[in-house]
């Protein structure tokens, strides 16, 4: 297997998975809009490359292996509506392609369970744009294709602290809401799984095993940071913004038995207190 990855929007998800394979001896080159991100993707042992800008055609052409994390925008899928046709001649040639794409595809379920098979019924804008970006993905004859469904990602630089640490966090209660999360070193893990045992056409959940209500997280990271819990709001109550409302627009537990009998993972955070626990130590 040549050592290659092509990680077009080489972003959180996109750097932890880089930091287990770089140190096997993998060439990855990761596309950034911000040149001044380019400095610290460097720094990683990725090599950068500012795109839009580059000839991100010619890099299609070379890589066997490509992630996308790019997620679409106002005018669909950037990848796509750039190199949608040498993606289809490189078919061929490519061994690997994975899309990352959102559990927000399944919609709402009211707190019920959904699975790989659940129908797609997206309740926001954001997860109708990524039913249709997994559609034209679908559609390009012999790319071999594989699309993860994240749920809420967290990770170290990426979680409740911050906010429960200053003051700000909010514990929003709506009745029956419930979320899955995903640590994104499982999320590394996973994908390091499947570029090892490629299987076109496969979706993918990936998610932990305990979808919970979101203010119980917060009251878990206050009691470990020991502080005090912030006060229960309703949400009837809360003033958000237009997009964190939208967040509770939907209720749903994932499940991700698909991906372990697969490919074997197993979640190294299965839980929330696990992932929240593993992220403080890392500060010490």
């Amino acid at each position: 297997m040549e050592k290659t990855l092509l990680s077009i929007g080489h972003g959180f998800s996109a750097r932890a998975l880089a930091a287990r394979l770089v140190p096997q001896g993998w060439r990855i080159v990761g596309t950034t809009r911000s040149a001044d991100k380019a400095d610290q993707i460097a720094a990683t042992g990725v090599e950068p490359v500012v795109w839009p800008g580059a000839d991100l055609s010619a890099l299609v052409a070379e890589f066997p292996n490509i992630l996308v994390s790019a997620g679409p925008g106002p005018d669909g899928d950037p990848v796509l509506n750039a190199v949608q046709q040498d993606i289809a001649r490189a078919a061929p040639n490519l061994r690997w392609l994975g899309y990352l794409s959102t559990t927000g595809v399944y919609g709402d379920h009211g707190g019920d369970w959904v699975d790989e098979t659940t129908p797609l019924s997206p309740a926001t804008k954001r997860g109708q744009a990524r039913v249709e970006a997994e559609a034209r993905w679908q559609a390009i004859p012999d790319v071999p294709l594989h699309i993860f469904r994240l749920a809420g990602i967290y990770g170290p630089g990426r979680g409740p602290f911050a906010k429960v640490r200053a003051g700000t966090a909010r514990r929003i209660i709506k009745d029956g809401q419930v979320f899955s999360r995903i640590h994104v070193d499982d999320i590394a893990q996973a994908l390091e799984l499947s570029l090892n045992s490629p299987n076109p056409g496969a979706i993918y959940n990936l998610c932990d095993d305990d979808p919970a209500p979101p203010q119980d997280v917060i009251a878990y990271a206050a009691e470990l940071l020991g502080v005090s819990i912030p006060p229960a709001i309703a949400i009837e109550d809360a003033e958000m913004t237009p997009m964190a409302r939208s967040f509770y627009a939907e209720s749903k537990k994932v499940r991700n038995d698909m991906i372990k009998q697969a490919l074997g993972w197993t979640p190294s955070y299965p839980t929330y207190r696990a992932g929240l626990n593993a992220m403080l130590a890392l500060e010490d």
